[in-house]
């Protein structure tokens, strides 16, 4: 893939990955109730607000403010960092691994945003459940960050596709 469509295709996922989120939260925060919970489709999908100070469901939330700022901002500021580095300038890879990879790189971005800016806190609100089985709160960035993986593990269960054999320029006499 040509450098600059790479950079194009991160830039767009980038992009979409925080805007969706930011957005989501920020009518999440000034339409949710903080007690309340809104029901719907029978049930399957809740919203419910909720400020994360740790990691998934809540993990880490009960460290010192130090231990959280130094694991949860810097910590990730550091892999996320790292990751659109190698998003950006690493060695050629697939469309496929590339936009799983941007969607985690998106999904990480987003939630170190809201840590930033929200003295450390994730805002997290959606719920689903389906026969008296329910995930833990989360936010689009996490579905993001989801997605991301289960891409990125598709990618590693597929067969490799075999290597077109040396055209008869390339050979050695």
């Amino acid at each position: 893939m040509p450098r600059l469509s790479r950079i194009l295709l991160v830039l767009l996922t980038l992009t979409l990955c925080v805007g969706c989120d930011q957005a989501a939260k920020t009518l999440a925060q000034s339409h949710l109730s903080r007690t309340g919970v809104v029901s719907l489709a029978g049930d399957t999908l809740r919203l419910q607000y909720a400020e994360n100070k740790g990691a998934f469901l809540s993990l880490g939330s009960t460290l010192p403010p130090a231990w959280r700022t130094l694991i949860f901002i810097a910590g990730t500021a550091g892999i996320v960092g790292l990751l659109l580095v190698y998003l950006l300038f690493g060695a050629a890879t697939s469309r496929l691994t590339l936009v799983a990879l941007s969607l985690i790189c998106g999904g990480g971005l987003s939630n170190l945003l809201d840590r930033i800016l929200r003295d450390g806190a994730v805002v997290d609100f959606l719920n689903l459940g389906v026969a008296g089985l329910r995930t833990g709160i989360f936010n689009p960035a996490d579905v993001a960050i989801t997605l991301g993986m289960l891409l990125l593990l598709y990618q590693g269960m597929r067969p490799a596709r075999p290597q077109a054999p040396p055209t008869s320029s390339s050979r050695e006499p």
